[in-house]
């Protein structure tokens, strides 16, 4: 599937992601979204368990979305773009942004940039501005 090297503009999928007690076909931290590809053994032996499964991957605040392995290999084109559709038609948020988020909530430092230098904006005494400063 072109879910790997963030591929799917830009939003990063784990492969067979450990969670609890599951292992999931795709996950994608950013989007809180899990990507189950089904065979036909899906149809009558584990659909119980799947609807199971699924209400405890939503219920810890996880969307799913269940795909076939036929449409994944006969529809690569219309399963991609529903996976497009589940992520809300937009490109992935920078892989630092949710690093500055997560520094700017814990701290309430101005976060670092990639290069080490500080984002101005966040310091009172600061002239203000959203560039990024030596």
């Amino acid at each position: 599937m072109k879910l790997r090297n963030r591929q799917l503009d830009g939003w990063k999928f784990k492969r067979q992601f450990a969670h609890g007690h599951y292992i999931l076909d795709f996950f994608c931290f950013d989007a809180n979204l899990v990507i189950e590809v089904d065979g036909s053994q899906h149809l009558d032996r584990t659909a119980e368990y799947d609807s199971v499964r699924t209400q405890q991957l939503q219920a810890q605040g996880l969307r799913v979305l269940r795909l076939w392995n036929t449409d994944v290999i006969n529809n690569i084109t219309g399963v991609l773009e529903g996976i497009y559709l589940a992520l809300g038609q937009q490109q992935a948020p920078s892989p630092g942004a949710e690093r500055q988020r997560r520094a700017t909530e814990h701290t309430g430092a101005a976060p670092a940039s990639p290069q080490g230098e500080r984002l101005i904006g966040d310091d009172p005494h600061s002239p203000g501005g959203e560039d990024w400063i030596e």
